[in-house]
């Protein structure tokens, strides 16, 4: 009996889970614990493992597609084994019982209308592909079951030279680099999540940037006495940027006002802080979050971050773990990057984009020393609060960054 691979549920607020790429086809074999597609849901993307050995029968989800979790996305059985699709992978037009005059709108464009569409058999991802090609459906021949029409059947009749609209003599010219052959990536999974959540961000707040250097330099030596003294105890190693996120969670407690929402025309202010740290993955970025960061010390700090670091890059973050932050950091020192713009992670009030450390010669009194300089950028909420305020706020962190020793009392 052939096996049901169903979409997994990634975490409790999951509602819907995407079919990024199959691995493997229809027809292929595969052994048991071999990964045979690639799912994304928000901002969590794995590879889906078969239960079992065998071939794969039927793929009922395509890729791109989004379903709800435990809808079946594949069929797993012996060769030649029938399969009972249990969820529907096609719509069937019929004709209506009765006619319904639809308004005529101006700004739409014309779709053709099929005059004899008793039986046409066609996926839902066919359908408004064919649509958005302006194709008649029942011009193109189905190649599925029962004579389904599938998306293979329409990107081979849009390949067609007849599918393609006549050129009308008063066109309008297009320039020659915009009709260039050009590799187009479809948008979806964890990209089209990110791309839309940083046009909502820019789009929903009035935000603003500010820069300021710190001078560092005592507190790479506290970072590496710290260090040796912790790894005589166990492997853990403290980071320039553990000591940035404790220096964070001084400040907002110091300045209450950054450690908030804005939301419906209201600040939210939080009691605790809850400190995402951004992180980059090969597919896009994800923001995990330390939980009531206000009460950790130095090293638990370090050590939650680290691993919560490590579940994002092997795609084993719980999208709880990625919800509910209350500022973030984003660190793009290890690219040799200085000052930068960091987009909000909204409704938040602010985030605090890190730069790469570098030398330099700098006065002390009146001797010339060698300093070790952090470039610091802290983008802000407007609504919210002030350049001001917002200054005051990067002036403390500069100062717990240079006085390292205050953040330990």
């Amino acid at each position: 009996m052939a096996v049901e691979v169903v979409m997994p549920k990634l975490g409790m607020a999951m509602k819907e889970g995407t079919v990024s790429e199959w691995s493997k086809g229809v027809g292929d074999t595969v052994e048991k614990g071999e990964a045979i597609a690639s799912i994304n849901s928000e901002k969590i993307e794995m590879d889906i493992e078969s239960p079992s050995e065998g071939t794969i029968l039927n793929i009922t989800v395509p890729e791109g597609q989004g379903v709800p979790p435990g809808t079946v996305i594949c069929y797993i059985g012996n060769p030649n084994e029938n399969v009972m699709v249990n969820e529907p992978v096609a719509e069937e037009i019929k004709p209506e019982n009765h006619k319904k005059e639809t308004p005529k709108n101006p700004d739409l464009p014309n779709l053709p209308i099929s005059k004899n569409v008793d039986r046409v058999m066609i996926t839902p991802v066919a359908r408004k592909m064919a649509q958005a090609a302006n194709l008649d459906i029942e011009k193109i021949q189905g190649t599925g079951p029962g004579g389904r029409i599938t998306k293979d059947d329409v990107q081979k009749a849009i390949k067609r030279p007849e599918s393609k609209p006549e050129k009308k003599e008063d066109s309008i010219l297009i320039p020659a680099q915009s009709i260039e052959k050009t590799q187009e990536i479809p948008v979806n999974g964890m990209r089209k999540i990110i791309a839309t959540r940083m046009q909502d961000s820019l789009q929903s707040s009035a935000q603003l940037t500010l820069t300021m250097k710190a001078d560092v330099t005592a507190l790479i030596k506290l970072q590496r006495q710290a260090t040796e003294i912790i790894q005589k105890h166990d492997d853990s190693k403290l980071t320039v940027t553990d000591f940035v996120a404790k220096a964070v969670v001084h400040s907002l407690k110091d300045h209450p006002k950054m450690n908030s929402a804005y939301v419906e025309d209201k600040i939210h202010l939080f009691e605790h802080v809850h400190l995402g740290l951004a992180v980059a993955l090969e597919k896009g970025l994800v923001v995990p979050v330390i939980r009531n960061a206000d009460v950790c010390t130095l090293k638990q700090l370090s050590k939650k971050g680290k691993e919560l670091a490590k579940l994002a890059r092997e795609g084993q973050l719980p999208s709880e773990e990625m919800n509910g932050s209350t500022f973030t950091i984003s660190n793009l020192g290890a690219y040799g990057v200085e000052h930068f713009t960091p987009i909000l992670n909204t409704p938040e009030t602010g985030i605090l984009g890190i730069g790469s450390a570098y030398d330099t010669p700098l006065y002390i009194e009146d001797t010339l020393e060698r300093r070790t300089i952090l470039p610091l950028s802290l983008t802000f909420d407007h609504r919210v609060l002030d350049g001001a305020p917002a200054s005051a706020f990067l002036q403390t962190i500069k100062r717990y960054l240079e006085e390292p020793m205050t953040m330990l009392l």
